[in-house]
């Protein structure tokens, strides 16, 4: 059976790469100075470019620390904020540790806070809605607080 590849006819278990042998189609190889090769791995390996190990990059994705733990943040666990990349868990206001939600914060000194009360208290002005109904009261060791209705 008759088979034309680079200008050639060929019989058709004869059309072979020629640095594995395996036979080839007509049109499904590469060529070389007029010789057929499979296109992986021969082709690749005689013809393609060089390149040493060391010069190759493999690209690993962005890997940032977690500004609240220290430990690397994975795409998938990631919340941004503050134009940092967070652990959800690790967001948490300085003061009352409560989570928080990105976008949905205050910040100081790079530093995330829930806006009420922890914010307008440590960095509000001061005496301005103190002890009304709706307003937060602060226990002595400042730790807890609770609310008035």
């Amino acid at each position: 059976e008759k088979v034309s590849s680079l200008g050639k006819n060929w019989h058709r278990f004869c059309l072979k790469c020629e640095r594995c042998k395996k036979t080839l189609s007509p049109g499904g190889h590469a060529e070389h100075d007029g010789s057929p090769y499979c296109h992986n791995p021969c082709y690749a390996a005689l013809f393609g470019p060089k390149v040493s190990p060391s010069s190759v990059t493999i690209f690993e994705g962005e890997r940032s620390l977690c500004p609240g733990c220290g430990k690397v943040v994975y795409f998938a666990e990631k919340v941004r904020s503050m134009g940092r990349n967070w652990h959800r868990p690790c967001l948490r206001c300085e003061r009352c540790r409560k989570t928080l939600t990105p976008g949905a914060h205050a910040e100081h000194e790079g530093r995330p806070y829930c806006h009420v009360p922890c914010y307008g208290y440590l960095f509000g002005p001061k005496g301005v809605n103190i002890g009304n109904v709706g307003c937060y009261i602060y226990e002595k060791d400042e730790s807890t607080h609770s609310s008035r209705s």
